[in-house]
């Protein structure tokens, strides 16, 4: 039997859970979901998991499998990933896997650059200089030493960026540079798709998922995470909608506030999530007012 993948990403709000939940109910099969916090159980509007309804109509995987305080990483998604995939297979099914964690989603296409040993002295150091500098300054000096590799990563997710600097640092060469000369080879076809959404409507899309978010008890939800002992300080909430929502209830700004910072950093997340995935030239872009991107997916698979 053929191997085949459909892939569906694209940046926040633009309709890609939607659309992966129409094409794998049409073709009876499961979704892999490529998201680096819908994992975490607990966190669940600031993430805009699947609905009920979605997860009750299709089975959905890599979804609450972890607690916010556990450790997971891209090496393990792509092994988690494959391992559901070939079940998949075996069962005769085509995997939908859906997502904007663009490095997710490299992992299952091209398979993930897993690099050189850590250096301790220079973790240490980059620790020193985020101690007294903040996380800027780690950004910062990553985007001196190494821009490709700042341009797809946020400046709070300083563990990705002093990876990249540590990359570097050991081997010489930028860590784009090794994920582009890491490539898997597999028998599988892969297909993929994102929607195309003029920017000022996805913009406004992301204004009102916020505003949705507001409504639906994202300020409970984060309280009562915190409540459980979840330390603000963990990845897993070093996230937007999470580390601003932190931020307001530990009055650092009113919730109007809150809710600005929100829309602006989750735009900006799309921001960068559009450069990413406009640089992968083996998406279908589907535009969202014109295109029926059910039905071609279904036939282009199907061929």
């Amino acid at each position: 039997m053929d191997k085949k993948v459909i892939v569906i990403s694209g940046p926040t709000a633009s309709g890609k859970t939607g659309l992966a939940v129409e094409v794998a109910q049409k073709l009876n099969t499961e979704i892999i979901s490529a998201d680096s916090r819908q994992i975490f159980k607990f966190l669940n509007i600031g993430t805009a998991k699947p609905d009920k309804l979605q997860l009750e109509n299709v089975k959905h995987h890599c979804i609450d499998i972890l607690y916010p305080n556990e450790d997971y990483d891209v090496s393990l998604f792509e092994s988690d990933a494959r391992k559901i995939m070939d079940e998949m297979f075996n069962l005769g099914k085509i995997p939908v896997v859906a997502g904007g964690s663009g490095l997710y989603i490299k992992a299952i296409v091209e398979g993930i650059f897993t690099g050189p040993s850590k250096d301790e002295e220079f973790r240490t150091e980059m620790e020193q200089l985020k101690a007294s500098r903040g996380e800027a300054a780690l950004y910062a000096l990553l985007k001196e030493k190494d821009p490709l590799s700042a341009e797809k990563m946020l400046p709070s997710n300083w563990k990705r960026v002093v990876r990249a600097l540590e990359v570097l640092h050991i081997t010489g060469i930028p860590i784009w540079k090794h994920h582009e000369e890491q490539s898997v080879q597999d028998d599988i076809q892969y297909f993929q798709f994102a929607i195309d959404l003029d920017r000022k409507i996805l913009y406004d899309r992301i204004e009102k998922r916020v505003d949705t978010m507001i409504e639906l008890g994202l300020e409970e939800e984060v309280k009562k995470v915190l409540k459980m002992g979840y330390s603000p300080d963990l990845n897993s909430l070093n996230t937007v909608g999470y580390k601003e929502m932190i931020n307001y209830i530990c009055s650092d700004y009113n919730l109007d506030r809150c809710i600005e910072l929100i829309k602006r950093n989750t735009r900006r997340y799309a921001k960068r999530q559009l450069t990413w995935f406009r640089a992968d030239k083996e998406i279908k872009w589907f535009k969202h007012d014109s295109d029926n991107p059910l039905n071609e997916i279904i036939s282009l698979v199907k061929q």
